[in-house]
């Protein structure tokens, strides 16, 4: 990645992402649809894997986001290009409310996985810090309606600080991904990071 003119807002993580809540809305409405059980157990059964699939790509962009503010924090004071919430108004619920959404949902679908498949379903524990560190890193960032440089992003304490020795790998790892679209390799660095 070339740094020279400045740092992109989005290293290209969004084009590897669905939106979540509409996808989640859309299940549970073609759940309601039916009222037999076994219907809707089948039903859950066949979106079982695509629900897990959207959460664990969904809560590795945000790790993905962290990593990559972390990564560009390191940069000296470098403009951050096409940051489309730069000089919108901020507004704190309506800034956290997917994040919110996301983390509700994650204890919801452990509780719909027992019930319509009779199976547990661990939430993995990285997950539950992935969404509060991110949560603190909108709000301290202001939904990022004043960022304007890599020197006015704020990391809350639940994130490591990268140094210049550190954050090859980050990069590295954030270059790949944004290749491969696959989000979820993202997990393998997140000790780095959280």
């Amino acid at each position: 990645m070339n740094f020279e003119d400045g740092v992109q807002f989005d290293p290209g993580f969004v084009a590897h992402i669905s939106a979540i809540i509409p996808n989640i809305e859309y299940v549970y409405g073609t759940l309601n649809k039916y009222r037999n059980f076994g219907q809707k157990k089948n039903q859950f059964k066949m979106f079982f894997p695509k629900i897990k699939t959207l959460l664990e790509d969904y809560i590795a962009f945000y790790l993905g986001c962290i990593m990559w503010a972390d990564a560009i924090k390191t940069l000296d004071n470098k403009p951050v290009l096409n940051n489309f919430c730069c000089g919108s108004e901020y507004n704190e619920e309506e800034t956290v409310s997917e994040v919110d959404f996301v983390y509700s949902y994650l204890a919801q679908f452990k509780k719909d996985v027992k019930y319509y498949l009779g199976k547990d379903y661990e939430v993995d524990e990285r997950y539950w810090k992935i969404l509060t560190a991110y949560k603190a890193f909108l709000t301290e960032n202001k939904g990022f309606t004043e960022l304007k440089t890599t020197d006015d992003i704020k990391l809350p304490k639940e994130v490591k600080t990268l140094t210049a020795d550190s954050v090859k790998p980050v990069i590295e790892k954030i270059e790949q991904v944004v290749e491969s679209g696959q989000l979820t390799e993202l997990y393998d660095l997140y000790g780095e990071v959280l």
